[in-house]
Order: C-alpha cells, then sequence, then structure tokens
C-alpha cells in the first residue's frame, strides 16, 4: 500500500492567495463572455451547436446562465467544467473599462478575440502564483516573480496590445521554467519512483493503485483512465487530460499545476485526497 504521508516542505503556506483570488471567474463581473465568445458543438458536453460569437440561448439579459442549477442534467456538462481563470471579469471591468458588448456592439468582435488571449494569460498567472507557493522551488522565485510580472504587464494592455501578444511564444518561456520548477519539486519523491510519461497516450489505461509518486504526466492522455488508489502525491499534472478520470480514492496530496478544471472533468469520491488549494466537485460522488 502507498504511504499517504503527505510530503513535507512541498508547499509554502504563505501562499499569495490574495494573488489567487483572482485568477478565480467571477462571473458577476463578467458580461457572460465564455457563453458568447467561444463555441461549442453537439455532443456529449453540449447539447446544441454554438458558433463563436454568438450568445448562447441560455443566456439571460443579465449575462448569467437560465439554467445554471441544471447544466448537467440539460446536457451542459462541459459547461461546469470550464474556468476562465478570472480572464473574464479582467476582459469586462480593465480591458474594456465595464462596458459590455451589448452597450457598445462596435466593440464586440474585438472584445470576443481578446477574452481567449486573456484566459491563456491568466492560466499562465496561475501556474506561476503556484510555482511561488513551492518551498522546494525557492532557488527560481526570482525568475519566477520577474515571469509573473511581466505576464501580469501583458494582461494590462490595451484590447490592440493584447491582440499583437505573442502567445505561444510566451507561454514556452514559462513553459520551460515550469520544467525547471516541477523537477525542483519531484526530487523530494523517493529516488527511482519519479516515471517520466509526458505526453503519455494512456486513455483507458489501467493504474489502479499504481504508484505514480513524483511522476511527470504533464500533458498525458488519462481519459477514462482507472486511477482508483493511485498515489500520485508530487505527480506534475500540468495540462494532463483528466477527462472521465477515476481518481476514487486516489492520493493528489501534493500533485503540482493539477486546476480545478481538471478535477470536475473527473470522478472522485470522499477518499480521494486532493491538494489544499483545490476543492472536492460538487458532482463527485460520497
Amino acid at each position: 500500500m502507498p504511504d499517504t504521508r503527505e510530503d513535507p516542505g512541498t508547499h509554502d503556506d504563505a501562499a499569495p492567495a490574495a494573488q489567487r483570488s483572482g485568477l478565480q471567474g467571477d462571473c458577476g463581473n463578467c458580461f457572460g463572455l465564455c457563453c458568447v465568445a467561444l463555441p461549442f458543438s453537439a455532443s456529449a458536453d453540449f447539447a446544441f451547436d454554438k458558433p463563436a460569437g454568438q450568445p448562447c440561448t441560455n443566456l439571460r439579459d443579465d449575462f448569467r446562465c437560465g439554467i445554471h442549477t441544471g447544466l448537467r442534467e440539460r446536457g451542459f456538462s462541459g459547461c461546469t467544467v470550464y474556468d476562465c481563470f478570472g480572464a473574464g471579469q479582467k476582459v469586462s471591468q480593465v480591458t474594456f473599462g465595464g462596458r459590455s458588448w451589448r452597450e457598445a456592439p462596435g466593440t464586440a468582435r474585438e472584445m470576443f478575440d481578446v477574452f481567449p488571449v486573456m484566459r491563456q494569460l491568466h492560466e499562465l498567472l496561475s501556474y506561476l502564483t503556484e510555482a511561488l507557493t513551492f518551498s522546494a522551488a525557492h532557488p527560481l522565485h526570482a525568475d519566477i516573480r520577474r515571469l509573473l510580472d511581466e505576464t501580469e504587464a501583458l494582461t494590462g494592455r490595451d484590447a490592440a496590445a493584447l491582440l499583437a501578444v505573442d502567445v505561444p511564444a510566451h507561454r514556452a518561456q514559462v513553459g520551460e521554467l515550469l520544467l525547471r520548477v516541477s523537477e525542483l519539486v519531484r526530487a523530494e519523491a523517493k529516488p527511482g519512483r519519479r516515471k517520466n510519461r509526458r505526453g503519455a497516450d494512456l486513455l483507458g489505461a489501467r493504474l489502479a493503485g499504481a504508484d505514480l509518486h513524483g511522476a511527470n504526466l504533464r500533458g498525458a492522455c488519462l481519459i477514462a483512465a482507472d486511477l482508483t488508489g493511485a498515489d500520485l502525491r508530487l505527480a506534475d499534472l500540468l495540462g494532463a487530460d483528466l477527462r472521465d478520470a477515476d481518481l476514487r480514492g486516489a492520493d493528489l496530496t501534493g500533485s503540482i499545476f493539477l486546476t480545478q478544471p481538471q478535477l470536475r472533468q473527473a470522478r472522485g469520491d470522499a477518499r480521494t485526497k486532493l491538494p489544499r488549494a483545490l476543492s472536492r466537485p460538487a458532482h463527485w460522488s460520497s
């Protein structure tokens, strides 16, 4: 059986909580951008097709969802797992100064184009903010803060300048630093247990009870994988696809770069152990 003790010294409890709070979606201060700017196709996740730039028929005049409390039951589970990392309110209230696309229809196209750019930048801010909480990554904290400041500065640009940002190049720069952070943090796992499964195709893999302590699983396809009871402490899960992955009884304490949207896409229960900063999805079994 895996050792279920949390790895000491992994996270710094003096995490920048104020920064984290601005990296979560605040629908009350957003103009329903994810319900308008983004496209979706009829599937198990969405009940019908919707092109980009067209408001969802469930979007009300106050920019709230008319079926929010029954999204899963109405065939919109895809909406329940989405998170803009706070980009929606940033674009609505800062980039466009609190003036909606309904009030100023001429801004709509630019606003909708800016939103996915801002979303990517805010996702990077979320990862960099988390990286600062790892005590093992202290040697890289100065570099992390520098890139955090640079990324934050990008999010404060006007719409035209945001659309000119070379997001792939900036993601690559941040990604390289986050990999160095990952290597330092995962070095705390026992030698020989730091498996490299980066980008691995583990679709439907049978990994029940697997020892993945300190594993590199960034970008791995874990769709519908059986991870019941698996030891995922200190595992790097950045960008891992956890759709319908079974995390019941799995130990994710100390896992790094795991996000709330990833958890919402997976299945778990009351026995699943989570990092301190994340919460148990409401639809998980008891």
